[in-house]
């Protein structure tokens, strides 16, 4: 299973070496117009799930993005949200890239994104697993952050969210989202092609700097931060009143 690991990580981080082009911002549902390493990326296989995060197959990450012209409607698919915290207690943001097909130039949370069905750990269910394997893979390829920094079980697994978006009418969202939240002073090296920016923000000043912010926020986060972030951000230390691993928080 380690080497497996590696072999991947190693296929990671070629990819962050190769060139990439700007190809403008006008939105097509084929993804062979857009970045190349973005495209590719789209090519990779999400897990599906039903309302009750029970898997039922795979799906390309474009399938999964796409919303459908007829219904309007994104397929269900399995994601995580990572909310990462220095010791100070200060949260990172991330600006996402313009490269990004799905919700490009937002700021959201540390790290946003999928379990691959393609990888056989990332599958694994049991105490979240490979949610938490696909976080600390997503963590080292979007942010730099050494695998070694971030172990599986450093991270605090809270609860599942369910939500939809429908973006630009194109790309879209429609996640079971597993909430992981992790405090930890960690190297960072963030990977252009994903990552425009990262900064952190003190808890007193998230509304005021948010409100400068000169993009807007991706879909999930501006959740998130509405209902239950603020919450959670000041009980960093006492976070296992707040864990609810049976329920899936619908908003």
């Amino acid at each position: 299973m380690l080497t497996s690991r590696l072999n991947f990580w190693s296929h990671m981080r070629l990819m962050r070496k190769c060139s990439t082009i700007s190809l403008g911002q006008q939105k097509q549902a084929n993804i062979e117009i857009h970045d190349p390493l973005q495209a590719q990326a789209l090519k990779e296989k999400c897990i599906l799930v039903d309302e009750q995060d029970k898997a039922i197959g795979a799906a390309s990450k474009a399938d999964c993005h796409r919303v459908q012209p007829e219904t309007g409607k994104v397929k269900l698919h399995r994601a995580f949200s990572v909310f990462l915290f220095n010791s100070k207690g200060e949260m990172l943001v991330q600006r996402r890239s313009v490269h990004k097909i799905t919700f490009p130039d937002t700021y959201t949370n540390a790290c946003c994104s999928h379990p691959l069905h393609d990888i056989d750990q990332e599958r694994q269910e049991s105490n979240a697993l490979g949610i938490r394997l696909a976080a600390q893979r997503r963590l080292n390829y979007e942010l730099g952050i050494p695998t070694n920094e971030i172990e599986p079980e450093n991270f605090n697994y809270l609860t599942r969210i369910h939500y939809a978006n429908k973006g630009d009418g194109v790309w879209g969202e429609h996640e079971i989202d597993y909430i992981l939240f992790l405090q930890k002073d960690v190297t960072l090296k963030p990977n252009t092609n994903e990552v425009s920016e990262v900064r952190y923000l003190k808890r007193e000043e998230i509304d005021g700097a948010i409100a400068k912010f000169s993009a807007p926020l991706t879909p999930w986060f501006a959740l998130i931060l509405r209902h239950r972030l603020k919450q959670w951000w000041d009980n960093l230390h006492r976070l296992k009143q707040f864990e609810d691993l049976e329920n899936i928080q619908r908003f």
